[in-house]
């Protein structure tokens, strides 16, 4: 930093400026590398160039943008802008897709990054495969559910049940939260059409008209928990095992959508959930190296004896 040209500390100031409003002069100084009366200076070369630059006396006081200005473009570091790749190749499987808002956005990022930071996204994106993706909500209906939830505006829905149904169902639905869980988008909310509780994977709504009636959400739901206990709940087989260890230590080798767990000790809790999979489950739980026994449903135990079968038959030596 110390090789930088003056041009390029005063960028970094602005930026600095930018990123933590009120900001001292001797904190600027030091984020520069530089003493205090420089970097008062480099303030002054973005004032000459423009650029306003508040600045308020005392204890408290300290270096912003003016209001109403007009920031120029967004300038992001290699390491800034790689990691915002990561992420979007990581959380949303059709960046790939040119077509798609997140794919068409990343495309323009792209194009402007250094070759050696645009290269390895490309290439990363390419092995993004159609098999490897989720379905992913439209964004503009993702939108207007969004806006249903703040706007606390009831909403009439299409909604397909499963990729079989013809017609989408409709529903009036009141939104209370959107959650994310395991990389998919659900609605939590009130189903007028039902008069119950529901949960819906937004990759399924097909349509969101906002209509006039609003709502009050309840009071003290937690959204991820209640989608979490959804996921986990209502399915044919109902199942209850208790692990020789507190909870704290199971939820760290098992996926919240197995069930819900309860401590019943020190170190003894008690695992309540639902399945249609027992092989599914019975695989999930075998990541627990704790003592532990299922109670039931007899479904899991046998998946979980041929399961045992399995491994065993595998670790013999041919």
């Amino acid at each position: 930093m110390e090789d930088a040209s003056p041009t390029a500390k005063a960028l970094l100031a602005l930026e600095l400026i930018q990123n933590s409003p009120g900001i001292t002069g001797e904190r600027l100084g030091r984020r520069l590398g530089v003493t205090d009366r420089a970097a008062r200076r480099y303030v002054g070369i973005l004032r000459e160039a423009g650029i306003p630059i508040e600045s308020t006396s005392g204890r408290y006081g300290g270096y912003r943008i003016g209001r109403g200005y007009r920031l120029p473009p967004l300038m992001f570091s290699t390491a800034e802008a790689l990691g915002l790749m990561m992420a979007a190749l990581g959380g949303h499987h059709n960046v790939s897709d040119v077509t798609d808002p997140a794919g068409s956005a990343l495309a323009k990022l792209v194009r402007v990054l250094p070759t050696a930071v645009a290269g390895p996204a490309d290439a990363i994106r390419a092995m993004i495969t159609p098999s490897s993706r989720l379905a992913m909500p439209d964004p503009e209906i993702t939108a207007a559910v969004v806006r249903g939830c703040t706007e606390r505006h009831r909403l009439r829905l299409g909604y397909r049940r499963g990729e079989c149904d013809v017609e989408p169902l409709s529903m009036d639905v009141d939104p209370w939260a959107v959650s994310v869980r395991h990389g998919r988008w659900y609605l939590l909310g009130w189903s007028h059409t039902r008069e119950a509780q529901r949960v819906l994977r937004i990759d399924r709504i097909v349509s969101a008209e906002p209509l006039p009636e609003t709502f009050a959400p309840p009071s003290g739901i937690d959204p991820a928990e209640a989608v979490q206990d959804h996921l986990s709940s209502g399915w044919r087989h109902q199942v209850e095992i208790v692990f020789e260890a507190s909870a704290e230590q199971i939820a760290r080798c098992i996926p919240g959508s197995l069930g819900r767990l309860e401590e019943l000790g020190p170190d003894r809790c008690r695992l309540v959930g639902s399945t249609d999979d027992p092989e599914w489950y019975a695989e999930r739980l075998a990541f627990v190296r704790e003592p532990w026994h299922v109670v039931e449903p007899p479904e899991l135990r046998t998946a979980l004896e041929t399961l045992a079968h399995r491994l065993l038959a595998s670790a013999k030596t041919p």
